[in-house]
């Protein structure tokens, strides 16, 4: 059973029928004592970092998320679901996130536009998976294939390690997708992505991180 947080943000049917078409058997989740029932999550997301971590806590899911990850399940964030696991975000003010990966939220250079790059960053753009190893589990059927990115901010996690795969917009390279143990994260949607999201959602159903 997936559980698919509803936070009251975010085009949670789209992804609902995504997840199902990919093989899933999905849950809508907006208590903490429903979040108990599943067994793996997916955290979307499409507005505000700050109403986004706010609703969250106040529904009692920002603690439950955080504990329910710590037990193992395995967890898929999208797009703004990807960017509250890091430790702040600087979108409209500073606010702090979830913190289960060390890192920031920060936004594309203000000289982008001038320099002929549109915020928010949209449409097709690449997935580049690591050229040496084996890449993610859930992110090998993008290999060579291209995902649907909206976005105005990025994901700049501190270590390394987590970060799974990049992309650039422009010349500036980012956090495509980011992740450790049970926990793995896009900033691209999925949902839109056509066959390859379909796959990529495949993968995280299939997907044995223990």
């Amino acid at each position: 059973m997936i559980g698919l947080i509803d936070y009251g943000m975010g085009n949670m049917h789209s992804i609902a029928k995504a997840l199902e078409h990919a093989g899933g058997d999905v849950q809508w989740v907006k208590t903490p004592r429903q979040l108990q029932q599943v067994e793996r999550i997916v955290l979307p997301g499409v507005g505000a970092f700050r109403d986004c971590i706010h609703t969250l806590h106040e529904r009692g899911l920002a603690q439950a998320l955080i504990d329910k990850v710590h037990d193992g399940a395995p967890f898929l964030g999208i797009c703004l679901g990807m960017q509250v696991l890091m430790d702040v975000s600087h979108e409209f003010g500073e606010h702090q996130g979830l913190g289960l990966i060390p890192g920031q939220v920060k936004p594309f250079p203000a000289s982008h536009p001038e320099r002929g790059y549109k915020i928010p960053h949209m449409g097709w753009n690449d997935v580049i998976l690591p050229a040496d190893g084996e890449p993610h589990p859930v992110l090998a059927p993008l290999r060579e294939r291209q995902v649907y990115y909206v976005h105005s901010y990025y994901c700049a996690p501190q270590q390394e390690a987590h970060l799974l795969a990049a992309c650039s917009y422009g010349d500036h390279r980012f956090a495509a997708a980011i992740g450790r143990d049970n926990i793995v994260a896009v900033q691209f949607h999925p949902e839109k992505s056509q066959r390859a999201g379909l796959a990529m959602l495949n993968a995280f159903i299939e997907w044995n991180p223990l």
